[in-house]
């Protein structure tokens, strides 16, 4: 479908259009694609008798690059949803499938929420309309008891980052097996991460973590630490501010001297691979004026050749307009017919929530089933860290991050640069389980439809993933000395193995299928703890 776009694009605009296979794999990184793209430019050269402003990155498939090369410069996108979205997602976001969400603010100061509850919003929930008088409830009792009577505003100074080290945190990052990051540029509250001049400006107090609290630009530190790494970087950014003395008196104005300059601002300096929206449900795209906002991103600002971006631009555009679609602690998307990504965190919340016990963070095994499960229907996972008011990512969210990127060094190679196989996974015999999809807490927990199968009902026995006529089949529970995959022909010479151990598995067609023979691998030699994959070539 991408490249019926691209042809029909390059047909309209009488110019060429030039594929250039770069690295394949997990390995591949925004360097080695540059690398490999270079000629381009000598082509327009030639062709044009100038490269600049001809040669623009729209995409292709996995491990490929694809420039197209257009007299007089790129495709130009019109300030209207119909016009924006036939921009496609780039193909590195629906290769990378694994991200890292940060909730990071001045809410990471009280760090509070009852259980079950985002403590980000500490702000919105402890206090009134007026921003300055506590609620009669659960929040406003804790902050009473622990605070007095302190204004939400006197937590900024306090948050320090004195023990941030971006470079630290990058490398965890890399461990992880994380492909892009997500950092909290400005959540609802209104406070910035990077030196901006708008947000001091307009609430009139210093409300930028250059001005107040660190007073360093910390967005921009570990953009730096983590690009260096090879890892893409992007931005959440709240469209409202609860409680912006603007938003409050005057959203037209709002709009035109606070958010539309401030979102340009982070853009221009830090040129994000993500720009993620949110705070987008109380106003129509129309009034955000997003839609002007994203053909500025595609057509103008120095990241729209590779920018992705998601779809909570206006009260209507959510699974409707923007790039990729979102679900939040929910259950993703059912087929990959759209670009999409689910967000959650580890526990409860997205900001760090102090309030939260080790049996509120889910194990790492679920983790990376979700991450599974998701892959396997064509999505992405976004996983969310909460740090510390004082610059630290909790040991416990260390810990699981650093696990699951255990993992991914065995089988990265079934969740990187793959796509959804003709089906997302093998039931067994039995009830098959409904799953609801919305945009929303969808009600979803992976270990529901996993283990041996019992009472008539249905379990997966294994998620499939693939890439070209590569099949990966991603068994979540040990099969013992045999594993039959049902609906799965392969030639007769066909090599099956499994990632992370060497040789060949033995295997003989069955009636519907192949039977893998697994007794040669022992409880000593298994190579990862949680979910083992078979590799087949040349599967249909």
């Amino acid at each position: 479908m991408r490249r019926r776009w691209i042809a029909a694009r390059v047909a309209l605009a009488a110019a060429y259009f030039i594929v250039i296979h770069g690295c394949g794999g997990d390995d591949q990184k925004v360097e080695a694609a540059a690398a490999k793209v270079q000629p381009v430019e000598a082509v327009a050269q030639a062709v044009f008798g100038t490269a600049e402003g001809a040669v623009r990155v729209v995409g292709g498939a996995a491990g490929e690059m694809v420039k197209a090369v257009v007299p007089g410069g790129a495709v130009k996108y019109e300030a209207k949803w119909e016009s924006l979205d036939t921009r496609p997602t780039p193909e590195w976001f629906s290769d990378a499938k694994f991200g890292i969400f940060i909730h990071w603010g001045v809410y990471s100061v009280p760090a509070w929420g009852p259980k079950g509850t985002y403590a980000e919003w500490y702000w919105r929930n402890t206090f009134k309309d007026d921003g300055l008088t506590l609620q009669d409830n659960e929040w406003g009792k804790h902050h009473k008891a622990v605070y007095g009577d302190m204004p939400y505003a006197d937590f900024a100074p306090q948050f320090k980052c004195e023990l941030f080290n971006p470079d630290q945190w990058a490398d965890i990052f890399v461990r992880a097996g994380a492909e892009y990051i997500v950092l909290t540029s400005k959540h609802h509250e209104g406070f910035c991460l990077w030196p901006n001049e708008q947000a001091s400006k307009t609430w009139g107090r210093p409300w930028n973590a250059m001005d107040t609290g660190p007073k360093r630009d910390i967005l921009g530190d570990l953009t730096e630490a983590v690009r260096k790494r090879g890892i893409r970087m992007g931005y959440y950014y709240s469209l409202y501010e609860w409680f912006n003395p603007l938003w409050l008196g005057d959203r037209k104005r709002y709009v035109e001297e606070h958010m539309l300059p401030q979102a340009k601002d982070l853009i221009t300096r830090y040129k994000p691979d993500i720009f993620w929206g949110d705070g987008e449900w109380d106003m129509p795209s129309s009034d955000w004026r997003t839609e002007e906002l994203m053909a500025w991103l595609f057509n103008e600002s120095p990241c729209k050749d590779y920018v992705a971006i998601n779809d909570r631009w206006g009260k209507e555009a959510r699974h409707k307009h923007g790039g990729y679609y979102t679900t939040e602690y929910g259950a993703g998307l059912a087929d990959a017919a759209h670009p999409w990504e689910e967000c959650r965190g580890m526990g409860d919340s997205f900001g760090y929530n102090r309030n939260e016990d080790a049996e509120n963070y889910k194990p790492a095994r679920e983790l990376l089933l979700v991450l599974i499960d998701l892959t396997s229907r064509g999505g992405c996972l976004l996983l969310d860290i909460g740090p510390t008011g004082d610059g630290r990512i909790p040991a416990i969210m260390q810990d699981r991050l650093v696990e699951m990127g255990e993992w991914l060094k065995v089988n990265g190679e079934a969740i990187y640069g793959t796509r959804m196989w003709k089906a997302s996974c093998q039931w067994s015999d039995g009830t098959r389980p409904e799953q609801e999809y919305k945009e929303f807490k969808a009600k979803y927990n992976v270990l529901d439809v996993v283990g041996k199968p019992g009472d008539g009902k249905a379990v997966k026995e294994a998620f499939f993933t693939c890439r070209g006529k590569t099949l990966y089949a991603i068994m979540p529970t040990w099969p013992g000395k045999e594993f039959v995959l049902r609906d799965v022909e392969p030639a007769d010479e066909v090599a099956v193995t499994m990632l992370g151990v060497g040789g060949t598995m033995p295997w003989k067609k069955v009636e519907g299928g192949i039977a893998v023979n697994l007794s040669g691998i022992g409880i000593g030699n298994l190579p990862c703890s949680h979910a083992w994959t078979l590799k087949i070539e040349q599967a249909r």
